[in-house]
């Protein structure tokens, strides 16, 4: 499992083969910069750790600023790690990673935090339709949960109940998005469909090999 760290910069749309319109979410993937290779005999594992977007020194702990300057580069926002990448892409420590690993029409999966939506009732967290109408003295019930179920026996509400709480800011995989189109003058990758949080969110584009 190959990828990049993007960062999303919006939605558009574009015309397929076909002539329909397909919408689509832009995002700017790499350059990304090889801070760490860890291996089996040293970590116990085998992974490529990358670096993406750079911040000023002052934002970045001592620590992190060794690492980075380790690696020959400026300090980075976002740190990750992808399992495994195929021999005609790998790139050694310190070398950079852009959009030229990616191929129009192949598959990726982008994770990312979804938006937040801050403390939502039930309607709108898991889709209820509310107690009913507003007849019979029901004047402020529409977006009620109802009853909970529980009564004399167990005497309290069941673990998981779906209740109003708070919504969003989860982390989300959007898995099988096409790659329409990719602008390496730009580092953009144009992908088929929605991809989770807001524009200029972070988010982890993984191929699969």
């Amino acid at each position: 499992m190959s990828g990049l760290i993007g960062k999303k910069i919006g939605m558009t749309s574009v015309y397929d083969a076909d002539g329909r319109n397909v919408p689509c979410t832009v995002i700017q993937a790499g350059p990304c910069v090889v801070t760490q290779v860890r291996t089996l005999e040293k970590d116990g594992y085998e992974s490529i750790q990358l670096a993406f977007d750079d911040i000023s020194e002052k934002k970045t702990t001592k620590a992190l600023q060794g690492h980075f300057a380790k690696a020959g580069t400026t300090p980075k926002r976002i740190l990750a790690e992808f399992s495994r990448f195929e021999a005609e892409h790998r790139k050694d420590f310190g070398e950079s990673i852009s959009t030229d690993i990616f191929i129009i029409g192949e598959f990726i999966d982008v994770s990312g935090t979804s938006k937040g939506k801050g403390f939502q009732g039930v309607v709108k967290r898991h889709g209820f339709s509310g107690v009913g109408g507003a007849t019979h003295g029901q004047h402020n019930r529409l977006r009620a949960p109802g009853s909970l179920g529980a009564s004399s026996w167990p005497s309290r509400v069941f673990k998981g109940m779906r209740m109003a709480g708070r919504m969003g800011g989860d982390k989300v995989k959007a898995i099988n998005l096409k790659i329409m189109d990719i602008i390496p003058e730009q580092n953009l990758v144009v992908v088929k469909g929605s991809v989770p949080g807001a524009n200029g969110s972070y988010v982890k584009i993984e191929r699969w090999s």
